[in-house]
C-alpha cells in the first residue's frame, strides 16, 4: 500500500471494514478541515495470553496506521484488575509488557510502519489527582443500573457485582479525554460503553469523540467469539505449525454454511485484509490434490464457492493453516530469539504450581497384635468380622472384643493344645 494517501482515501480506509461508525463527521473534520492525522486509541485489558483473535483488531489498527493515523494502544492494567480481578495485581506489570511485545510482533508481521504507534500504560495516568477527581464526577452522576448496562457486554457479569466492574466503563470513557484522542476503536460489544461516553463526557466539560467498531468474529468452536477460556477456540500467537494445524482441524466449519462460520470469518477479517495491505505475497490460494489450485482475489467469490461446496471445509482449513502459519512465523522467530521476551512470558504467566502429593501413612495397629494375627492365619485360624472363629482348634478359642484380640487368643490356645 502506498505510504501517502489522499485525504479522501485516508478517510475511506479509516472507515473501511467496520460494523459501525459513530460521529463519522468528526473524522472528516479532523482530516479535511484541521488537516492533521486522526488520533485514535484502542485499549486492551492485560489479562489472559493474547491469542489469534487479536489479529482482528490488529488488522484495523494496521489499516489506521496505513491511513496515516496516530494510534495509541492503552495497556489497561488497572482495567484488567477491576474486571473481576482477571489479572492478579502482582502480575499486571509483567502482563502489560508481554502484551506490548505481542502487539508489536503482530503488527510487524502484517508489515506496517510502527513510527506512529504509541503504547500507554493505564496506571501511568489513571492514578493521578485530576483523573481521580474526574472519575469521582462521573461516579456522582452515574446510576448503578446505568453503569451495569454500559459494561454488560464487556465486564464479567455476576449476580453480586463488585464496584470495580461498575467503575470499568466510566474509566474507559474518561480515557478518551486523558489520552487526548479524536476517536476510540473497539468491537461492537463495546457500543454501550461508547454511547455512555458520548452522553456523559459533555456533562463534566469534555467533548464527544468518534467511535469505530469492528464486527465480532465467531470463534473456531461453537462460541460467539474466539476466547482464551476455550482452548479449542483459541490459537495462541506463539503456537507452532503443528499446534495450529491440530486446532484448526477441530474447528467447527459446517459444509456450505457461510454465516456464523468462524473459519470463513477469520479468513475474511484477517487473511484477506493482510493481503490487501500487501503483507502476504500471494493471493488466498487453496491447494487441491490432482487439480489446479483455487485462487481467490475476493472474499465474495470464496463464500460463493463454499456455499456451492466447490470449496470444502477440509480444503479451506488446509489453506488457512498455511496462511496463518506464514503470519505467525516471524512472531515466533522473534520470540525464540529474545531471552528477554521469554523471561517476561514466564513472569506474566507463571506455570501453575503443582501441589506435592502427600502419601498417607496407614495406621497398621500394634505390631504384636499384627504378628499374632499373621501367625493365627498361618495356623489356619480365621477370625471373621462378627467375631466368630473358624479353623483347627476354633472351639478352644475365646472370642475377644476385636478381630486382632480374637486372633491373638486363638494363637495362644493353639500353642497350649500343642
Amino acid at each position: 500500500m502506498a505510504a501517502k494517501l489522499s485525504p479522501e482515501d485516508s478517510i475511506a480506509l479509516i472507515k473501511a471494514n467496520l460494523a459501525e461508525v459513530l460521529n463519522p463527521e468528526l473524522i472528516d473534520h479532523v482530516i479535511l478541515e484541521e488537516k492533521r492525522p486522526l488520533k485514535v486509541y484502542w485499549g486492551t485489558a492485560t489479562t489472559g495470553r493474547p491469542h489469534c483473535g487479536y489479529f482482528v483488531p490488529m488488522m484495523k489498527i494496521a489499516e489506521l496506521l496505513a491511513a496515516g493515523c496516530h494510534v495509541k494502544i492503552l495497556l489497561a492494567d488497572i482495567h484488567g484488575y477491576l474486571d473481576n480481578m482477571k489479572a492478579p495485581i502482582d502480575l499486571v506489570e509483567f502482563r502489560a509488557k508481554y502484551y506490548e511485545r505481542v502487539i508489536k510482533g503482530v503488527l510487524k508481521a502484517v508489515g506496517v510502519d510502527l513510527s506512529r504507534l504509541e503504547f500507554v500504560l493505564g496506571s501511568s495516568y489513571q492514578l493521578n489527582k485530576d483523573y481521580t477527581m474526574d472519575r469521582f464526577k462521573l461516579e456522582g452522576i452515574t446510576r448503578v443500573n446505568v453503569a451495569q448496562k454500559a459494561g454488560a457486554e464487556v465486564v464479567k457479569q455476576t449476580d453480586d457485582p463488585t464496584l470495580g466492574g461498575l467503575i470499568y466503563p466510566l474509566m474507559q470513557a474518561l480515557d478518551e479525554q486523558y489520552l487526548d484522542v479524536d476517536a476510540q476503536f473497539g468491537g461492537v460489544d463495546q457500543r454501550k460503553i461508547f454511547t455512555f461516553a458520548m452522553e456523559n463526557l459533555p456533562k463534566i466539560g469534555y467533548s464527544v469523540r468518534a467511535h469505530l467498531m469492528n464486527s465480532m468474529v465467531p470463534g473456531l468452536g461453537e462460541a460467539v467469539k474466539m476466547s482464551a477460556s476455550d482452548p479449542d477456540s483459541k490459537i495462541d500467537v506463539l503456537d507452532g505449525p503443528a499446534a495450529v494445524e491440530k486446532k484448526l482441524k477441530k474447528a467447527v466449519c459446517k459444509p456450505k454454511e457461510v454465516e456464523g462460520n468462524g473459519v470463513i470469518a477469520f479468513v475474511e477479517h484477517v487473511i484477506f485484509r493482510a493481503i490487501a495491505l500487501h503483507v502476504d505475497r500471494e493471493s488466498f490460494t487453496v491447494q487441491r490434490r490432482d487439480q489446479e489450485p483455487l485462487v481467490y482475489e475476493s472474499i465474495k467469490k470464496l463464500k460463493e464457492d463454499y456455499a456451492a461446496d466447490i470449496l470444502t471445509p477440509q480444503l479451506l482449513k488446509s489453506a488457512l493453516v498455511h496462511h496463518l502459519n506464514e503470519l505467525l512465523k516471524p512472531i515466533i522467530e522473534e520470540y525464540e530469539a529474545s531471552p528477554e521476551w521469554q523471561a517476561i512470558a514466564l513472569q506474566a504467566y507463571p506455570p501453575p504450581k503443582v501441589e506435592p502429593k502427600i502419601k498417607k501413612v496407614k495406621d497398621k495397629g500394634d505390631p504384636a497384635l499384627r504378628a499374632a494375627a499373621a501367625a493365627a492365619r498361618k495356623a489356619g485360624v480365621v477370625a471373621k468380622p462378627d467375631g466368630h472363629v473358624k479353623g483347627p482348634g476354633a472351639e478352644k478359642v475365646t472370642v475377644g472384643p476385636s478381630t486382632e484380640e480374637t486372633l491373638q487368643k486363638s494363637l495362644q490356645k493353639l500353642k497350649v493344645s500343642e
